[in-house]
């Protein structure tokens, strides 16, 4: 059974930081495509992508994001990470991570959700001023 367990949510103020933790079980995690995702503001159950990283390791952003987050893995704990600095009040929405084998690219993976068959339950952020 596939599982994505996020962790690292909290409230921070802002210009804060925040690493949030994804575990991945139930999937060969040095061959899976992983991303991070999070709710477009005001919008219910509507996702953008954040940030991506490929089976070997290359990674690819969103432009919001780019400078202030970085994300990575660590095969060794079967976990993806996103590390988030200088974080701004608009930070503050649900993020997801996701998985699929299929959705890499050569600098990355990809942003589209319909791409990913496996996610995690969302854990929230909220950055106050």
């Amino acid at each position: 059974q596939v599982q994505l367990a996020e962790s690292g949510g909290d409230s921070v103020q802002v210009g804060g930081s925040l690493n949030l933790s994804c575990v991945v079980s139930g999937l060969p995690f040095g061959d899976t495509c992983l991303g991070w995702f999070r709710q477009f503001p005001g919008v219910e159950r509507e996702l953008g992508a954040i940030a991506g990283i490929s089976d070997i390791g290359t990674t690819s952003y969103a432009d919001s994001v780019k400078g202030r987050f970085t994300i990575s893995k660590d095969y060794a704990k079967n976990t993806l990470f996103l590390q988030m600095n200088n974080l701004t009040p608009e930070d503050s929405v649900m993020y997801y991570c996701a998985a699929d084998r299929l959705a890499c690219l050569k600098t990355g993976a990809t942003f589209r959700t319909t791409d990913y068959a496996y996610w995690g339950q969302g854990i929230n952020v909220t950055v106050s001023s």
